[in-house]
């Protein structure tokens, strides 16, 4: 019985679910046509709207085909016109062009008949001037070779004259130009130097703290002032100068030694011969030590340096060495700061134009022994140490021994002048003034056509008058430099001399 019924109920839940199945199976299925139909709905929605967005397109492309078929229309139009108008501006410069073509061949032909004509007009004019040549030689007798030197001549006469007054002008811009930039330049490197000037003399003095003293320096029978004498090689004079001694020697390195070895000697008290000896080569040793100091100071102030100790020494000696009575050293050390400066200003070799300036003297510090002119003498002792060739040519070109190879070498020469010829660097006796302005008259009036000649300004000028009848404006030009040369030949001078020729011509006439 329970078998049976639970056979029933799988039977009846069996067809319970056959039942669901079908059902769900036509419900599915109904449903699904419902939403194919929508689905062909939506499609043919969607293919009606890009069938609408289609036709806008096509419409919209065609409204654009057709603006640019217009625009390219109107480009096309444009471009013909400017065509058209290039057309018309080329067509109106080849007739230009024609008809300037037209005129130059019309000009031609005129010139070609204008040329002929000259032809024939030169032609008739050669043999008019043969004719007058001819007439001309029968009339003065001169032939054509005559006449022409005679014209020459005549024509070489005024161009002298010519160039005469032209090498005047030209010779005065220059010389005015070159003033004024010299004078720039001097002045400037003058202001910017101030130096003392030392005025040496020959003799020196030693105080002496009583007369008693003296007694004891000259010694019994003179031993000591002998002693003194014949060791330094200088001169004692005790008797001039109460309480003080004169030692008087024209070499300054001896005297400097003796007035050192006699101080000591007067402040020691012991005066005897062992003792002068002793102190007199101390005294030699101390003078050393200071020669070399000063070369060394020189070297320092002037902003030189690596100089050779032996050159050192030898520049240290012109401290102890006058010219005119303007110490040495103190001259080099000017001459070098003035050429540096000088040559900053003219873009140069400062350091070779300072070189050049501190040993342009060098030569005197040399003794007897070695003869000639400082300035070669300078030059080989500066070749023992081994100095570039443009300094020895600064040391040589400074008094013209050399011809200046550089423009260094010259501004050596122009700032040694500059620190000798300024006021109150140089002494001159009034016997050797005297006889240089002598001697400058004399030798200007030497030459032929001179009437006058003065030297003024203390010898920096000669101030020459000439015969008008016998130097012209050129022979004046001339004789100025002739003069010139020959006192550089001939005459030694601090500075530099101006040469003035003056050629004046007078009519004079009276009324009566």
């Amino acid at each position: 019985m329970w078998e049976m019924q639970t056979t029933t109920w799988i039977i009846i839940t069996a067809f319970a679910l056959l039942a669901g199945l079908a059902g769900g199976y036509a419900l599915s299925r109904s449903l699904a046509k419902r939403r194919t139909g929508e689905a062909q709905d939506e499609r043919e929605r969607i293919l009606e709207q890009a069938r609408a967005e289609a036709r806008e397109i096509v419409l919209r492309a065609r409204d654009e085909a057709l603006a640019l078929r217009h625009e390219a229309e109107e480009q096309e139009q444009r471009t013909r016109r400017e065509l058209q108008a290039y057309e018309d501006r080329l067509r109106r410069r080849a007739e230009a062009l024609d008809q300037k073509q037209e005129q130059l061949e019309e000009r031609s032909r005129r010139l070609d008949q204008r040329q002929s004509r000259l032809d024939k007009l030169a032609n008739e004019l050669a043999k008019m001037e043969e004719e007058r040549q001819r007439e001309l030689q029968r009339i003065a007798g001169l032939t054509q070779e005559e006449a022409r030197q005679i014209y020459l001549e005549q024509v070489a006469q005024q161009c002298r004259q010519d160039a005469a007054r032209l090498i005047r002008e030209i010779e005065a811009q220059a010389r005015e130009e070159a003033e004024r930039q010299a004078r720039c330049i001097i002045t400037g490197a003058i202001q910017r130097l101030a130096s003392e000037q030392v005025a040496d003399t020959t003799v020196s003095t030693v105080e002496l703290p009583s007369d008693e003293m003296k007694g004891r320096i000259i010694g019994r029978g003179g031993r000591n002032i002998r002693v003194i004498e014949n060791i330094t090689g200088v001169d004692l004079v005790v008797d001039d100068t109460p309480e003080a001694v004169t030692i008087s020697s024209f070499d300054p390195v001896r005297r400097e030694i003796a007035r050192l070895a006699l101080t000591q000697l007067v402040q020691d008290g012991r005066i005897h011969p062992a003792r002068i000896e002793k102190l007199v080569e101390k005294a030699r040793q101390e003078v050393e030590a200071i020669i070399e100091q000063a070369g060394r100071d020189a070297a320092y102030q002037v902003g030189v340096h690596n100089l050779h100790p032996e050159l050192i020494k030898l520049l240290g000696r012109l401290r102890f060495r006058t010219s005119y009575g303007q110490n040495v050293l103190a001259h080099s050390v000017e001459t070098a700061l003035l050429a540096g400066m000088m040559a900053g200003e003219l873009k140069a070799d400062i350091q070779l134009a300072k070189l050049g300036g501190l040993l342009h003297d060098l030569g005197k510090a040399a003794d007897h022994e070695l003869e000639g002119p400082h300035a070669l003498i300078g030059v080989e002792l500066a070749k023992r140490f081994n100095l570039p060739p443009l300094v020895l040519n600064c040391i040589a070109a400074h008094h013209g021994e050399e011809e200046p190879q550089c423009l260094e070498a010259i501004l050596v020469e122009a700032a040694d002048a500059i620190s000798g010829a300024r006021p109150g660097a140089r002494r001159e006796a009034l016997e050797t003034y005297v006889k240089r302005v002598r001697a400058l008259e004399e030798l200007a009036t030497s030459f032929k056509g001179v009437a006058q000649a003065y030297a003024i300004q203390a010898g920096r000028e000669l101030r020459i008058i000439v015969r008008p009848e016998e130097v012209d404006d050129l022979a004046a030009i001339e004789l100025a430099k002739g003069i010139a040369r020959k006192v550089e030949e001939n005459l030694q001078y601090p500075g530099q001399i101006k040469v003035t020729v003056i050629r004046e011509t007078r009519a004079v006439d009276y009324a009566r």
